[in-house]
């Protein structure tokens, strides 16, 4: 079981702390705080994806969070600026649809690889001469 360690911990919470502050400032047409809370957001999502690199499944999912922020700060940033195109909107389908290809080649691609390997584990045992002669007896 994968244990996030206090230093990711502390990061984590920090982001969604500016996450959310983004996302209320859009919802609230706050444009300067939305837009720069929309740099911490994507920096740290970036960050904690570098961190959990080595961790197969954080990494990916990390992945998908990344291309979330971008195609939810894309949307509003469109909203902010071309309000009446309301047709922009539909470029996130890029971005998050990276995100969805990183979480189905996680689950289709490479977790099946994972267990595979987990489930071919060799064992070699050494048995002396006089066990082998016993169990033949």
């Amino acid at each position: 079981m994968y244990t996030i360690p206090d230093r990711f911990r502390r990061i984590e919470n920090l982001h969604i702390m500016f996450w959310l502050l983004k996302d209320i400032s859009w919802a609230m047409l706050w444009k300067p705080v939305g837009l720069v809370m929309f740099i911490p957001t994507i920096v740290f999502a970036v960050l904690i994806t570098f961190q959990t690199r080595n961790l197969v499944s954080e990494f990916y999912h990390n992945l998908a969070i990344v291309f979330w922020i971008l195609a939810n700060g894309y949307w509003m940033i469109a909203e902010f600026f071309w309000p009446d195109d309301d047709y922009l909107r539909n470029y996130t389908a890029i971005p998050f649809s990276i995100g969805i290809f990183f979480i189905l080649l996680y689950y289709l691609v490479v977790l099946p690889r994972v267990k595979k390997k987990e489930k071919m584990v060799t064992i070699s045992i050494e048995v002396s001469e006089s066990t082998l002669k016993l169990a033949k007896e």
